[in-house]
């Protein structure tokens, strides 16, 4: 088993190998070319720079500060939002029209109005990761609350539980695989938005407004090491989401 294991990560690098050796052979065909295709070395050396600075750490933790915040409040906002949606009728009447209408609208559409309102700062970088959070979690939370079965319900009138000990103890379990989809959906979206909102606000710390500066001062090399940066927290942070998501149900279904 742990051979066939070794034998497919083998295989995995066999690609990213190849790349690196076109790479930099590309990189060594004129000056032209080497400045799209910056050298492994210079590279490396442009990635030791910014880890002895501290400026990569600092964008890095500002990024992933911001997207855990807008994460928390939007997702939270979109948990209450998509039950009271399910929950009543009349809220779904009057928040649902409303809710789907702009959700239609793209993110970055809504970005000068953003812009207008708040300003070009932390604030609106936040609230676009917030509205990026705040749809998929609605979305999802809503609907597997409509889909719990009915007989959770008559359950509850069995047990002459208050309506709010039923949702607690019985719609809540029962919609909770939907819920954590919806905030598992929301983490990837949020990372996106608070990434495109450094770039359209550049201003202040941000990965995305390091990459922006670097495109804008020609460090090519910068710019490449901010990308991978980009590529691999967002994977990391997916890993984490997903499996903290499949914990929690797994526990929640032996409980």
């Amino acid at each position: 088993m742990k051979l066939h294991s070794a034998a497919n990560a083998a295989k995995g690098l066999v690609l990213p190998l190849v790349m690196l050796a076109a790479w930099e052979w590309a990189s060594r065909q004129g000056a032209g070319v080497a400045y799209v295709f910056v050298p492994l070395e210079q590279l490396w050396q442009g990635l030791i720079d910014l880890l002895e600075s501290g400026e990569l750490a600092l964008h890095l933790r500002a990024s992933l500060q911001r997207t855990l915040q807008g994460l928390l409040i939007g997702g939270l906002l979109g948990i209450a939002t998509g039950t009271l949606m399910a929950q009543s009728r009349v809220a779904d009447r009057l928040i649902g029209p409303l809710f789907h209408s702009i959700r239609q609208v793209p993110l970055l559409g809504l970005v000068p109005l953003l812009g207008l309102w708040v300003g070009s700062g932390d604030a609106a970088k936040l609230l676009v990761v917030i509205i990026a959070a705040f749809y998929p979690t609605v979305l999802n939370t809503a609907e597997g609350m409509r889909r719990v079965e009915r007989s959770y319900r008559e359950v509850g009138q069995v047990l002459t539980l208050t309506r709010t000990q039923t949702f607690r103890r019985l719609l809540l379990p029962a919609a909770l695989p939907a819920i954590v989809t919806g905030v598992t959906h929301a983490q990837a979206f949020s990372w996106l938005a608070c990434v495109g909102g450094e770039l359209l606000f550049a201003a202040g710390p941000g990965i995305g407004s390091l990459l922006i500066n670097a495109e804008q001062g020609g460090r090519m090399e910068v710019v490449l090491i901010s990308v991978l940066a980009i590529a691999l927290l967002a994977q990391s942070m997916n890993f984490v989401f997903q499996r903290a998501a499949r914990l929690l149900v797994r526990g929640r279904s032996t409980q």
